[in-house]
């Protein structure tokens, strides 16, 4: 039997584009404007490389890595306004952030049993309410049929402006802006030639350029966009 709320088709809305545009900044923001849900993918790799590290499984050993993610399930939920991730039921959010986790999580992402369960994943929580998800190939391999798809882009010469601000504002140690220019750059090859859902803009996706534009203003002009959409539907 099919219960009603299957049914019901919720709005997805994909925000792609490189490193340092604010995809996660705007998503979040504009996630809170609507009441949609954000998804952090990022946040869902991390929660698998907490059961990789949790289990032992050797990070190097793709083969091991594939057979052990079939038991991992992620999901994320808003509660009370904050954003909380679940490793097979238990709450990880608290774990996510450290250098283990972290290093784990760069690692094991690129394995593609790793992109494809999550993939299952994502599009799952997407097929169950109304969210916002943000990453590289969101548009393009996640949510192909996402009512809203977005390119978010920005200049490399802005993008290292960003971060080199970040790194100050924390008090961390902080690279030339020349350094920090060149890394995006060379980020931005990697994630456009990698094997696995390459970085690439939608053919369907609206580009929208967030060089000289605040925050507030970019999630305006997707909420507009929004409009626009369901207007014409």
């Amino acid at each position: 039997m099919i219960n009603k709320s299957d049914k019901v088709k919720h709005i997805n809305i994909a925000i792609d584009g490189p490193a340092g545009a604010g995809k996660s900044t705007i998503a979040r923001l504009t996630a809170e404007k609507l009441g949609y849900i954000y998804i952090d993918t990022g946040a869902m790799y991390r929660a698998l490389a907490v059961y990789f590290l949790e289990k032992g499984t050797d990070q190097d050993d793709e083969a091991a890595v594939s057979a052990a993610v079939k038991n991992a399930d992620v999901s994320i939920e808003h509660i009370d306004g904050e954003q909380h991730v679940f490793l097979n039921g238990k709450d990880v959010s608290g774990l996510l952030r450290t250098e283990d986790v972290s290093a784990a999580a760069s690692k094991t992402s690129a394995y593609r049993a790793v992109r494809e369960h999550l993939l299952m994943l994502q599009r799952e929580q997407a097929a169950k309410a109304d969210v916002i998800m943000d990453g590289r190939d969101i548009g393009t391999a996640i949510l192909p049929d996402a009512d809203l798809k977005i390119y978010l882009d920005a200049s490399s010469e802005e993008r290292a402006k960003r971060r080199l601000a970040q790194l100050k504002e924390k008090g961390l140690p902080a690279e030339s802006f020349g350094d920090i220019k060149r890394e995006i750059e060379e980020r931005d090859y990697r994630d456009m030639h990698r094997e696995v859902s390459p970085l690439k803009k939608a053919d369907d996706a609206i580009v929208i350029d967030s060089t000289d534009m605040s925050i507030p203003e970019v999630a305006d002009e997707i909420e507009r966009l929004l409009e626009e959409k369901r207007s014409v539907k």
